[in-house]
């Protein structure tokens, strides 16, 4: 028979069938106690998960053997348990074989309907993270929304499942097996009268028709035989004699005109297991696309029919996943398939019991507790689970219509798989922050070189990926975008130093620095995401070293090369001794005021180039002598010349007359500036932020987004181009070769202006200046290698100085200005190679994933740099407001992100408007407004001392005083508050430790922080000292109640007197 293929699970308590359902269905978990399910088994024996006895278990096929997972109590005991616990027993069971593992799942529900003459199963809603409806009146899918259930429906199911048919491990292949199986379990078990068995297997066989092929529903088949014809074409007439017999319903009706048709010719034309059908049926291909690799599917199948009683329900689970045909829309193998058939009248309660089943199965919990469930109690502790963890909304505060939108974030559902740890007795923090300390190479290795080698270690076996990671067109959107980020800066250097020393280095030499630099430090260095660039301190540290040369007589190049000289010893020396450890005191304090300084520099610099072309080429001219006449010999008149512009003038042969006219028009340069300027801006902002737009492919607007700021750039270049404005333009020397004619590609050591001993005086100059790169580069590094940005490569700050110093020599041999790391083109850098998770599931928000981490981008950078001279006809054509317009779009980019940058928006913000950031709920406002204060006071400090030519050199040192003021907050704010408000922790993972920082003590004394910096372990205080006298136990119990406010009180009171034991 076909029932030996399987085995099913039926209630044993035969209960009345005429008790009202809402009296059978009855949930009484809000009493304690869970609804009991009568049992054949002895509950005074341990049970048998896998036994082949008894109706309430799950026997396994008689051709396969099983084995015996007995437990080490009784079913009594299983029941009695929380429902929490239940799952995690059962999710924390050994999986021995392949067919219990979790697939992802992708769910479908189907309801009987009646299409015309045709009764068939039409796709209605259907999961993979979030539900999707079909909605009727435009015949298309709505938007993924979260799906909001009814109680009364996830009651109703739970007692489906309790009291209908479950029958796990099914051995079949396709859905008319299935459909035999089901009702020949049924019929036995009484649930199903034998005369309506047929009827019961011709509805479940009917034809499943999707919303993908509503479409092409007037097509017929190409593959249709004669007898099929003939059968459809007498069911038809039969069924319109009947018509007017029957109640004029929408609701399908399956009758016996239907059931008397051959089933072998019913089979044929209708069944999904058949060839003829799995040749007919084609999957939805475009939808495919976004269901998980090794996803296995759930049907639902909900219906009212007119030859039943009583409901009929049946919860499968097949023993291996198949692909059955057209039953789902997609070619993805079915498992799981929930039957719910009923009597008229209940078509809108069936509807909301199959969302409620097809939402559980969406459920990461649940549907692991349904791929591992031996028996049915099983998934009734995984409904149970699923109702204590649901949230419920009240009916009217809400509109039920409005459907909700899927989170931007989801929280993850690991602390509902496992159960709860208990908290340690004692957190060495000391010893933790050593062990981040050692993972990024911030500690002392106590050896000559030591964090040298360990970078080098930590690095080498990524070196190879590094290319391989940058086959990708966001390389090539980042590539392009930093080119014009950094070939105008080094331009704009170029001039300034050109000024500053009298063009013994000038835009020529920027260009070949950037091209040495740029290529060592791509492939060499340990942190190729940093972007070299020339910066504000070392402009002013050679204009000084310049006029002192000048001063005393000494040639200026020849004197900044031992300069050079020293300053890449010193850095040696920095390196073999690990002096790269002290980045730990350069917390986020001081980052973020660096660089928030840097974004509003860039910022300002933008705005301030754009008014300096408004007083060179004011609106406001005078009168412009220069008129356009008829040419000579020429019948026109001058009136009618004198209506063509300057530069259209010569197009019809006319003259210019006056004194301007060697000169084009000015009065428009300004305006048309400040719009190449915001123009390029603003494209840049919004196209970046097309990505989330809701037009086009998600490919189309990742490449938009990738391309942002080129789109731009081509954009407003294009316009200026089309109007003509003589706007100013990117100019970039035409030869290579050095500005000044009387030196050359090497400085020579020694000269005659220069006394002996100048080389030994040269050490003095170049301790600030070392002082200078070194802050520079190492705040740098460390903004670059937050854990924001999930970097997984590795940092190497030792590598980075030690590469750095070997470039500053060869800058200086080379006479080449000196290129330390650029804070906003790394940032920059950064954020233009973030990666982000593919929205595979309709809805899903996409999640951070980290940063492309390559050196090939930075490479191409720089070797583009240094061809520019080969580019300079193409490169004219760029007005300087679009990269102006660059300037400022970088700027701004870079404070996104800064928590410094939103403390101070916050404090603007009435308190009700204010974001839910997570500082905010752990540290009371007025000590964010105080920290965020004195914070602003140090960037106001920062930003005067680098504004002043005088003050400017002192600037490295002031990032060395920030540290210090940083330090000295310690006896401003608690230790807890420090923690909050100055960590680098991203903000998912300081929600998650936030119950954690509830337990640190209010002392003061932070300061102990910093001691494993200089090898040293520091003294620890005893727990009872920082806890304020406050035994173990006593803490730990206050920890479980903070972390347990939603636990049952009677699992706290035993977890605490358990504690205190």
């Amino acid at each position: 028979m076909a029932s030996k293929h399987t085995t099913a699970i039926v209630a044993n308590d035969q209960r009345d069938t005429n008790m009202p359902q809402q009296a059978q269905l009855r949930h009484i978990h809000g009493n304690g106690q869970l609804p009991k399910v009568i049992t054949t088994m002895d509950s005074s024996r341990p049970w048998n998960m896998n036994s082949s006895s008894g109706d309430d278990e799950a026997p396994k096929d008689p051709r396969t053997g099983g084995e015996d997972f007995t437990q080490q109590f009784t079913e009594n005991d299983f029941e009695a348990t929380p429902p929490a616990q239940r799952v995690q027993f059962i999710l924390g069971e050994d999986v021995d074989d392949g067919s219990h593992v979790s697939h992802p799942l992708f769910s479908e529900m189907g309801m009987l309907v009646k299409e015309g003459d045709e009764i068939e199963w039409k796709e209605t809603a259907r999961w993979i993270k979030f539900e999707e409806d079909v909605e009727e009146g435009g015949n298309r899918w709505s938007k993924p929304h979260v799906a909001t259930l009814s109680l009364h429906a996830l009651f109703e199911l739970r007692g489906l499942l309790t009291n209908g048919t479950v029958m796990l491990d099914m051995e079949a292949s396709n859905l008319e097996l299935v459909a035999d199986l089901v009702c020949d379990q049924m019929v036995s078990s009484g649930t199903l009268p034998a005369n309506v068995k047929d009827k019961v297997k011709d509805a479940l066989l009917r034809r499943h028709r999707h919303q993908h092929e509503y479409a092409k529903k007037t097509r017929l088949p190409i593959i249709r035989s004669l007898a099929d014809m003939r059968n459809q074409s007498s069911s038809k007439k039969k069924k319109s004699n009947s018509k007017n017999l029957r109640p004029k319903q929408n609701l399908p009706m399956i009758t016996e005109d239907m059931v008397k048709s051959p089933s072998s010719h019913s089979m044929a034309r209708q069944a999904s297991g058949t060839e003829l059908a799995e040749q007919q049926h084609k999957g939805n291909s475009h939808f495919m696309r976004k269901i998980p690799p090794g996803a296995e599917a759930s049907n639902i199948l909900v219906g009212e029919v007119d030859f039943l009683e009583r409901t009929l329900s049946c919860f499968i689970r097949l023993s291996q996943a198949a692909v059955m045909g057209d039953l789902t829309e997609v070619p993805v193998p079915t498992r799981f398939i929930f039957i719910l058939l009923g009597p008229p009248g209940s078509q809108s309660n069936f509807h909301e019991i199959g969302r409620a089943m097809a939402t559980l199965m969406s459920d990461e919990i649940f549907h692991e507790v349904a791929y591992r469930a031996r028996k049915r109690d099983h998934l009734l502790a995984g409904v149970d689970e699923f109702l204590d963890a649901v949230t419920v909304l009240p009916p009217g505060e809400w509109d039920p219509t409005i459907r909700i939108e899927p989170p931007a974030a989801i929280p993850s559902q690991e602390i509902r798989k496992r159960p709860p740890e208990l908290p340690k007795e004692e957190i060495d923090e000391e010893e933790e922050e050593q062990r981040l300390r050692e993972e990024s190479g911030l500690s002392r290795s106590g050896r000559l070189f030591g964090g040298l080698i360990n970078d080098i270690k930590r690095k080498a076996p990524w070196y190879w990926s590094d290319f391989r990671d940058a086959l990708s067109m966001q390389c090539v959107a980042s590539w392009i975008f930093l080119y014009f980020a950094c070939l105008s800066p080094i331009i704009t250097f170029g001039g300034l130093l050109a000024e500053a020393t009298g063009k013994n280095m000038a835009a020529m030499e920027s260009l070949v620095s950037g091209f040495v630099c740029g290529m060592g430090y791509g492939f060499f260095s340990g942190q190729p995401l940093t972007i070299l660039g020339s910066t504000g301190p070392v402009l002013v540290f050679e204009s000084i070293v310049y006029e002192f040369s000048m001063a005393q007589g000494w040639d200026y190049m020849t004197f900044r090369f031992w300069i050079g000289m020293w300053v890449a010893g010193i850095c040696i020396v920095l390196v073999a001794i690990d002096a790269s450890a002290l980045v730990c005191y350069i917390t986020r304090f001081t980052e973020e005021n660096f660089a928030t300084l840097i974004a509003v520099i860039f910022i300002y610099k933008a705005i301030e180039n754009v008014v300096v072309i408004g007083k060179t080429f004011p609106v406001n001219q005078g009168i412009y002598d220069c008129i356009c006449t008829a040419p000579a010999k020429s019948n026109a008149s001058d009136l009618e010349f004198a209506k063509y512009k300057w530069d259209t003038c010569k197009l019809y042969n006319g003259t210019l007359i006056g004194t301007d006219c060697d000169t084009p028009p000015t009065e428009n340069v300004f305006l048309m500036s400040v719009v190449l300027c915001a123009g390029t801006f603003i494209f840049s902002t919004v196209l970046k932020e097309f990505k989330n737009a809701l037009f086009f492919p998600s490919i189309v607007r990742q490449y938009i987004s990738d391309f942002s700021v080129l789109i731009a750039i081509f954009s407003m270049t294009l316009f200026d181009y089309s109007l003509g404005v003589p706007t100013q333009k990117l100019e970039v020397p035409r030869e290579l070769k050095p500005t000044l004619s009387t030196r050359g590609w090497l400085i020579p050591p020694f000269c005659e202006k220069n006394p002996w001993w100048s080389a030994i005086i040269a050490v003095f100059p170049a301790m600030l200046g070392t002082i200078l790169i070194f802050m520079d580069q190492q705040i740098t590094a460390v903004i670059i290698n937050r854990k924001e940005n999930k970097l997984k490569k590795g940092c190497g700050y030792h590598l980075d100085l030690f590469v750095l110093s070997g470039l500053i020599a060869i800058c200086s041999v080379m006479g080449l200005p000196w290129f330390v790391a650029a804070t906003v083109l790394s940032i920059n850098h950064v954020n233009s190679l973030k990666l982000e998770s593919e929205c595979s599931a309709p809805g899903e928000k996409p999640q951070f994933l980290g940063v492309r981490e390559q050196r090939v981008t930075h490479i191409m950078i720089f070797l583009t740099i240094g061809g520019s001279v080969l580019l300079t006809p193409q490169l004219r054509h760029i007005p300087m407001p679009v990269l102006f317009g660059v300037f400022l779009y970088m700027g701004v980019a870079s404070l996104k992100g800064l928590q410094f940058f939103d403390r101070i928006l916050i404090m603007f913000m009435p308190a009700k408007y204010q974001p839910d950031y997570m500082f905010l709920r752990q540290v009371p406002i007025k000590r964010v407004h105080l920290f965020t204060a004195i914070q602003l006071a140090c960037l106001i400090i920062l930003w005067l001392i680098k504004s002043f030519s005088q003050t400017s050199i002192l600037f490295p040192l002031m990032l060395v005083v920030m540290i210090g003021i940083r330090k000295s907050l310690d006896f401003v704010f608690t230790r807890r508050e420090l923690k909050i408000l100055d960590d680098i922790m991203p903000e998912m993972t300081k929600r998650a430790a936030a119950d954690d920082l509830h337990q640190l003590d209010a002392e003061v004394g932070f300061c102990q922080k910093y001691l494993p910096c200089f090898g040293g372990r520091g003294k620890r205080e005893p727990k009872s000292s920082l806890d304020g006298g406050m035994d173990v136990g006593a803490n730990a119990v206050a920890l479980i109640k903070c972390n347990t406010s939603n636990a049952n009180e009677k699992e706290f009171e035993a977890q605490s007197s358990l504690l205190k034991k």
